[in-house]
C-alpha cells in the first residue's frame, strides 16, 4: 500500500467518523427560505393522546419550528421535517385551518381568533390560549410566515401549504379551497362607488337569531374609526362579543375595500336605493323596535312611526341615493309629480299604474250602451305619501281597489241622467262639474285631484247604432256650420259692397273736394281778375276817355284847321291839294332824295320868302286845282267859334268835352 493510498483511506476514515459524529450529535443545516418541524421519537414524558402537538416534551410534534441556519438535534431522539415558508401574494387573503386545539361549541362554525397566536406564527401561544381546531376566524394577509404546517394548514388561491399527515388530508383541504373561491374569498370585497352599489352582509357564525327576527341588528356603538367597533365585520372576535348574530345584517358596507374572511361572512353586492326627482321613498322598516303612533288619532287605517322603528315611517326619503338594506325593508317609490290615470284600452300613464284600467261602459237614459274614456289626473302631497301607502300599500293597489270603482261608479250615475246625445254636446259641462264633486272624494283618501278629462263616447263590440247617432249628429252638425258659413259669406258679401261704396264715395269725395277747391280757387282767380279787369277797364275807360277826348279834340281842330283852309284856300280844292301833297310826302320819304337842300340862299320878292320847296309845290297844285294858294281868306264865323270851345275846353277839361257833345260834335 503506497502513501497516497493510506492518506486517502484516512481522509475517508475521517469523515466518515466526522460525519457519524455530526449525525449523533444532531447536526442539521437549514436554509433560510425554509423552516423544519421537529418530531420527538420519544420521550421520558410518554406519548400524546388526543393532541397532535407535544406542548410539555411529549412524543410527537413539537409546537416549535426551526428557522434557517445550523441546528442540533439527535437523530435518535428527534426527526426533523423540512418546510416551505408560507409566502401570501400581495391583494389575497390566505385561510388557515388548524389540525389541533379545543373542540369548537355547537354555535361556533370557526375557531376562535387567539392574539397570542401571532398570526398563527406561534402554535404554543395558541395552544395556551384555547384556540380551537378546525377553520379559523382569523386570516392572513400578505407576506411570509414561518408556520408550523404540522398544526396549520394555509390555504391560498393557487396552492396549499401542509405537511401531510395522512393521505385524506388534500382531498379535505381542496374541498375547503373549492367552497372558499366560490365565494371568491381570496380577494379582499371591493365596492366601488361609481357603480352605485352596496354589500350586504351575512354572517355565517356566531349565535342565532332571537324568535321573530328576520335580520340582525346593528351591534356595538357607532364610532368613527370603528366601523361599530368591529371594523365593518373585519375582526370577527369584537363583532361577536358586541352581540353579533349570525344571519344577514342590517349593517351594510358602502365604498371601500375590505378584507373579510368569506367563512364567516359573504357579501351580496347590490344596487343602492335611488329616489328619482319627483318622487320620495316611502320606507316600510321590517327591524326596530315597536314605537308609537305618530299619524294622529283621525287616521284609523294603521300606524305611522318615527325613523329607525319597525313599521311604516312617518317621514319619506326625499330624492337621492341610499344605502338601504333591501333585506330589513322596502323603499316604495311615490311620485309627487301629477299622475295621469287613463281609463282607456291599450293607453297608460308614463307610471303604468293604468295598465288594468279600460273605458267606462255606460248605460244612457236612452239605453244606448257606450265606452267612456276618461283621464284622471291626481297629485300625492308628498307629505301625505306615507299615509297614502299605510293605507293602500301601494298606488297601483289604490288605482286597481279604489279609483277604479269609485271614477266607474260616478259615471254611471252620469250615464243614467243624460242622453247619448246630451252626453256628447255637454262634455265640457259634465267635465267641470266631475271635477269639482270628485275633488272631497279624492281628498278623504289623501289624494289631490287636478283635473278630470272625458273623451268621446264610442260603441261597445259590434254595436252600430251609437256610430249611425254620430253619423246624423255630424251630419246635422255640417249643415249647420254650412248655413253659418252661407250667412258669414252674405255677411261678407255685404260687408265688401259697403266697403267698395265707400271706396268708391272715397274716390268721388276726394274729386268733389278738388273741384270744390278749384271752384273756389277758379272764383278767388276770378274775383282777382274781375278786379284787375274792374282796375284795367276803369284805366282804359279813362285812357279811352282821354284818348277819345284828344281824337276828338285833334279831329275838331283838325276839322276846324281843314275848314279854314278850305276856307281860305278855296274849297274843296283844297282836300285834293291835300291828298297830292301826303302822296308826295310819302314818295319822297320813301325816294331817300334829299329835297332840302344844304344850302338855302335868300329868297326873292316874287316867292314872298318861301322855299323852294313850297314854291315847286305852289306850283304844281296851282297847275292841277287850277288855284292861287297864295290868295288869303279870313276864316269864317263858325270855325272860329269852334276854336275857341275848343280851347276853353283844353283849358277848362271836361265842360269843354260835355259841351261839345251836347253839340253834336262828331268825334
Amino acid at each position: 500500500m503506497s502513501i497516497i493510498t493510506a492518506i486517502l483511506l484516512l481522509l475517508v476514515l475521517a469523515a466518515v467518523v466526522t460525519y457519524l459524529v455530526l449525525w449523533l450529535m444532531g447536526f442539521r443545516i437549514i436554509p433560510n427560505n425554509r423552516c423544519a418541524i421537529v418530531e420527538s421519537r420519544w420521550s421520558s414524558r410518554g406519548s400524546l393522546k388526543d393532541q397532535i402537538i407535544a406542548l410539555n416534551g411529549e412524543a410527537g410534534y413539537q409546537p416549535e419550528v426551526l428557522r434557517g441556519g445550523i441546528h442540533f438535534k439527535s437523530p435518535i431522539k428527534y426527526r426533523v421535517h423540512k418546510i416551505p415558508l408560507v409566502t401570501v401574494p400581495q391583494g389575497q387573503i390566505g385561510y388557515v385551518f388548524a389540525r389541533d386545539g379545543a373542540p369548537m361549541q355547537p354555535k361556533q362554525t370557526l375557531g376562535k381568533v387567539i392574539p397570542q397566536s401571532n398570526d398563527f406564527q406561534s402554535v404554543r401561544g395558541f395552544l395556551n390560549g384555547n384556540g380551537q381546531r378546525g377553520p379559523q376566524r382569523g386570516i392572513i394577509r400578505e407576506g411570509t410566515y414561518a408556520l408550523n404546517l404540522a398544526q396549520f394548514v394555509v390555504i391560498l388561491m393557487d396552492d396549499i401549504y401542509y405537511y401531510a399527515i395522512d393521505r385524506s388530508d388534500r382531498r379535505t383541504f381542496l374541498k375547503m379551497a373549492d367552497l372558499i373561491r366560490g365565494r371568491d374569498g381570496f380577494r379582499p370585497v371591493v365596492i366601488r362607488g361609481k357603480h352605485d352599489t352596496m354589500g350586504i352582509v351575512t354572517i355565517h357564525d356566531g349565535p342565532a337569531l332571537c324568535p321573530g327576527e328576520i335580520i340582525a341588528p346593528l351591534v356595538g356603538e357607532e364610532t368613527p374609526d370603528s366601523g361599530l367597533n368591529h371594523n365593518n365585520f373585519q375582526d370577527p372576535e369584537r363583532f361577536l362579543k358586541a352581540g353579533g348574530r349570525r344571519g344577514r345584517q342590517y349593517q351594510v358596507l358602502v365604498d371601500g375595500t375590505y378584507f373579510l374572511n368569506r367563512l364567516f361572512a359573504t357579501i351580496e353586492v347590490v344596487g343602492k336605493t335611488v329616489v328619482p326627482v319627483g318622487h320620495v321613498g316611502v320606507v316600510v322598516s321590517y327591524v326596530g323596535g315597536k314605537g308609537w303612533d305618530a299619524s294622529g288619532k283621525d287616521y284609523k287605517h294603521g300606524e305611522l312611526v318615527e325613523v329607525g322603528h319597525k313599521g311604516v315611517w312617518k317621514d319619506a326619503l326625499m330624492p337621492g341615493k341610499y344605502a338601504f338594506n333591501i333585506y330589513a325593508g322596502k323603499v316604495i317609490q311615490v311620485p309627487t309629480t301629477n299622475i295621469v290615470l287613463k281609463w282607456k284600452k291599450n293607453e297608460t300613464g308614463n307610471h303604468k299604474f293604468d295598465e288594468n284600467l279600460s273605458a267606462v261602459d255606460l248605460i244612457t237614459k236612452d239605453a244606448f250602451e257606450p265606452e267612456l274614456p276618461l283621464s284622471v289626473v291626481i297629485h300625492i302631497d308628498y307629505r301625505k305619501a306615507p299615509l297614502v301607502i299605510q293605507r293602500f300599500g301601494d298606488v297601483k293597489k289604490l288605482v286597481d281597489q279604489t279609483l277604479d270603482p269609485m271614477v266607474a261608479a260616478y259615471f254611471k250615475n252620469i250615464g243614467q241622467t243624460k242622453t247619448l246625445i246630451e252626453l256628447i254636446q255637454e262634455r265640457n259641462e259634465i267635465q267641470t262639474l266631475a271635477s269639482t264633486d270628485m275633488k272631497e272624494k279624492f281628498l278623504h283618501y289623501d289624494l289631490e285631484l287636478e283635473e278630470v278629462l272625458i273623451g268621446t263616447p264610442a260603441s261597445s263590440g259590434s254595436d252600430e247604432r251609437i256610430e249611425r247617432i254620430l253619423y246624423q249628429l255630424r251630419e246635422r252638425q255640417i249643415a249647420q256650420e254650412q248655413i253659418l258659413t252661407y250667412e258669414k259669406q252674405e255677411m261678407a258679401a255685404i260687408k265688401e259692397r259697403e266697403l267698395n261704396e265707400a271706396k268708391a264715395k272715397a274716390k268721388q269725395q276726394e274729386a268733389l273736394t278738388e273741384s270744390e277747391v278749384g271752384i273756389h280757387i277758379q272764383k278767388n282767380l276770378g274775383t282777382a281778375e274781375y278786379e284787375r279787369s274792374l282796375q284795367e277797364a276803369s284805366k282804359i275807360r279813362a285812357l279811352a276817355s282821354a284818348n277819345a277826348e284828344k281824337v276828338t279834340r285833334l279831329g275838331i281842330a283838325r276839322a276846324i284847321a281843314v275848314e279854314e283852309q278850305v276856307a281860305a284856300y278855296g274849297g274843296p280844292k283844297y282836300q285834293v291839294v291835300q291828298q297830292t301833297m301826303d302822296r308826295f310826302s310819302e314818295a319822297v320819304e320813301k325816294s331817300g332824295i334829299d329835297i332840302v337842300p344844304k344850302m338855302v340862299m335868300g329868297g326873292d320878292s316874287g316867292t314872298g320868302g318861301r322855299s323852294a320847296f313850297e314854291a315847286l309845290l305852289a306850283v304844281m297844285l296851282s297847275e292841277k286845282m287850277d288855284v292861287d294858294l297864295d290868295q288869303k281868306r279870313a276864316p269864317s264865323t263858325r270855325a272860329k267859334q269852334v276854336k275857341d270851345e275848343i280851347l276853353k275846353g283844353i283849358e277848362g277839361g271836361k265842360p269843354g268835352k260835355t259841351s261839345a257833345r251836347k253839340k253834336g260834335t262828331p268825334a
